[in-house]
């Protein structure tokens, strides 16, 4: 199992836990081992039972629960609470922002006890007559419910494309006579995509056992790592058959070749005298006449990336110290380091007190005499207030070298009051970033609806930068409309929002979706020198 797999583990004891009214004390140090697992780099499955019992937040305990797991995929205290628990009231608890209060009583009062029964319900306006469901509570478990259903079967990007790199690299080794290629969203580089899709020239030969793949015991579907693999045999000529799968529909019909019998895929395009566009711009059926207009964009790459900005330490609600977090980027590489803890009013995470701060502040000054030339920059999360206003006073905010102003609560404004409250924190003068700009999970909750060209003239007029969080469960702001952003002469900031060493790589994630929209490195303030990134500070 995954650490991400068993940290969800941990969760669902948590929250079945509690719609059976269990110790509290039991379901808090589940939902803490669920917040400390899922941030750890270093597999669990690969460390001692010495050093899965000494991380901290685990114990002896939940120690023997994580061993348990590893050894036997199951947990026999879950199991025991999944018993007493319809299978339809479990698959409540994964649509999130339902909350065990609320299942328990959809489940306890109402006699409901499953999503489509409690879908049904919404739809002939059942819920309002029950204590604590009003009108407008209805209409939300309506909407997560709809998107819920709607985001089954599919899968985020970030934790598929090693995998399934992995596995074309495993087909072409084992079977070299075979020609196997990536193809489909994980190939476009998409955000969400529907599984693992592969073009092979010839399937029969493959025999997937030896591949690693196992047969789901409910679908029969075979999973390659958890995983649906999709294969596409080529019916035509290798490289036409990849060229199809890696462009959306418009793109490629777009595309009129007087010849299709070419051995790559590049010399397509050499025979339209274009240069090779990768598989992540085949988008749009104007994109190759945009590209001998203008040329084809020197997409940003990771390499690019000079400093990691958005981060957080043991001061909030990361895993790793700020030295640990300073250190891996230099390992990594990077030049500087943000770091941005969460704000006072955040007290889900542990946010700083204005001491917390000082102390803090104290603590990369003398990091900065240590680590020098490599700098770590004084940073906040600071919470959007419900009125727009940021969680420290104006004079305090003043101490900070750059200020992310994000949203993490009050989700459920109309378009018109969440965009003016966002345009108020951009007016802000210490606001430098606008953080994850929608509050979007991808696959858990969609963002809050906003005015987003109002969004991003506002921040053109404040000159603030607009972040493109690529945490994979969020790239957010989304990719669409970053080539509007630019356009406006907007920078962008691809951020980690790394909460351990491990996410610090999360970067990439950001970089690819950044990609698809034709993000240059001279529009990312990522892609600075030190010396760029303190002349940008002091722009403001």
């Amino acid at each position: 199992m995954t650490n991400r797999e068993i940290a969800k583990t941990f969760n669902l004891l948590a929250n079945i836990m509690d719609l059976h009214d269990e110790n509290t004390f039991k379901i808090r140090s589940y939902q803490n081992a669920y917040n400390v697992l899922r941030k750890i780099g270093e597999p669990l499955a690969e460390m001692s039972v010495d050093q899965i019992k000494s991380i901290a937040g685990v114990g002896q305990a939940i120690g023997d629960k994580i061993i348990e797991l590893l050894t036997t995929g199951k947990m026999k205290t879950l199991e025991k609470y999944k018993d007493m628990t319809p299978v339809g009231v479990q698959e409540m608890i994964g649509v999130r922002g339902l909350g065990p209060k609320k299942i328990k009583s959809i489940w306890k009062e109402m006699g409901i006890e499953d999503i489509g029964s409690l879908l049904y319900a919404c739809n002939e306006n059942r819920l309002v007559g029950t204590k604590g469901f009003g009108l407008k509570t209805q209409e939300d478990i309506k909407r997560k419910l709809e998107y819920y259903a709607d985001s089954q079967g599919k899968f985020l990007y970030g934790f598929l494309i090693d995998d399934a790199n992995d596995l074309v690299t495993a087909i072409k080794k084992m079977y070299p006579l075979i020609d196997a290629a990536l193809v489909g969203g994980l190939a476009k580089q998409d955000p969400i995509v529907n599984g693992i899709e592969i073009l092979v020239s010839e399937f029969e030969e493959i025999d997937l056992a030896s591949l690693g793949f196992e047969i789901d015991e409910e679908s029969e579907e075979q999973l390659y790592k958890g995983y649906p693999v999709s294969f596409i045999e080529a019916e035509m000529d290798f490289a036409y058959n990849e060229l199809e799968q890696t462009s959306d529909n418009d793109f490629f019909n777009s595309l009129n070749f007087e010849e299709t019998d070419f051995d790559r895929v590049e010399d397509f395009f050499t025979s339209m005298d274009l240069p090779f566009i990768p598989a992540y711009y085949r988008s749009g059926s104007e994109t190759t006449k945009e590209i001998k207009l203008y040329g084809i964009p020197h997409f940003i790459t990771t390499e690019d990336i000079k400093g990691i900005v958005h981060n957080h330490s043991t001061y909030s609600d990361g895993i790793n110290t700020l030295t640990e977090m300073a250190q891996a980027c230099i390992k990594l590489g990077y030049e500087y380091f943000v770091i941005s803890d969460h704000s006072k009013s955040a007290g889900y995470a542990q946010g700083l007190s204005v001491e917390r701060v000082e102390m803090q502040w104290r603590e990369i000054e003398a990091l900065n005499e240590k680590l020098k030339p490599f700098k770590v920059y004084k940073s906040i999360e600071s919470d959007i207030l419900s009125d727009g206003s940021l969680d420290y006073d104006d004079e305090f905010l003043k101490g900070f070298d750059l200020v992310i102003a994000s949203v993490h609560s009050g989700l459920n404004m109309d378009v018109d009051r969440a965009t003016s409250r966002l345009i108020k924190a951009i007016e802000h003068p210490a606001t430098r970033i606008l953080g994850h700009p929608t509050g979007r999970l991808l696959l858990g909750r969609p963002g809050y609806p906003l005015h987003m060209e109002k969004i991003i003239d506002a921040c053109a007029a404040n000159h603030v930068v607009i972040e493109l969080n690529a945490n994979p469960q969020r790239l957010d702001m989304d990719y669409t409309y970053i080539k509007m952003a630019v356009a406006k002469q907007v920078k962008i900031a691809i951020n980690p929002d790394a909460h351990s060493v491990s996410q610090i790589p999360f970067v990439r994630f950001g970089v690819a979706v950044a990609q698809k929209a034709g993000l240059e490195a001279a529009d990312c303030i990522n892609t600075y020198s030190k010396t760029a990134f303190d002349a940008w500070l002091a722009s403001k």
